[in-house]
């Protein structure tokens, strides 16, 4: 599975939200800097996140974004899951009717256990597990995350 921009940019923003939760709602414009996303591609993840009801937004001159909830409580299969839908490594998994095969291939319980792995691996990393992670998750050498 290859994520989306969408997933990685979303999943940047809320790091960053996270790292600024002290200093109150964080202006796009601050985001769009420190990350390096376009504002306008930027608004569009955040609508997605806002609707999601992962972060809120506070309107005014010192208005901005924030996290709704505790950085301990967003994890990574919920990012993946909103931008990406339940994303299986491949089709037959969730939909055996798409293959002829599938009845009697004996690689798709593999490929199902894996999609299970791979989510139950991301359910279990939160945005706070991501900044507390002593330094191993530094985004400034990660351009892909």
């Amino acid at each position: 599975m290859k994520l989306s921009t969408k997933t990685r940019y979303g999943t940047r923003i809320l790091i960053e939200l996270a790292l600024q939760a002290d200093q109150g709602p964080i202006q796009v414009s601050n985001i769009a800097s420190k990350q390096k996303i376009p504002v306008k591609y930027l608004e569009q993840i955040l609508r997605t996140l806002k609707q999601a009801g992962i972060v809120k937004s506070v309107r005014g001159p010192k208005g901005g974004h924030m996290l709704a909830n505790n950085p301990d409580g967003i994890y990574l299969g919920q990012i993946v899951r909103l931008f990406e839908g339940q994303t299986d490594l491949v089709a037959c998994v969730s939909s055996p009717e798409q293959c002829e095969m599938s009845a009697d291939c004996l690689v798709r319980s593999a490929w199902y256990d894996a999609t299970a792995v791979l989510y139950e691996k991301l359910d279990g990393i939160s945005i706070a597990d991501l900044i507390h992670s002593d330094g191993k998750n530094n985004l400034a050498a990660c351009p892909t995350l």
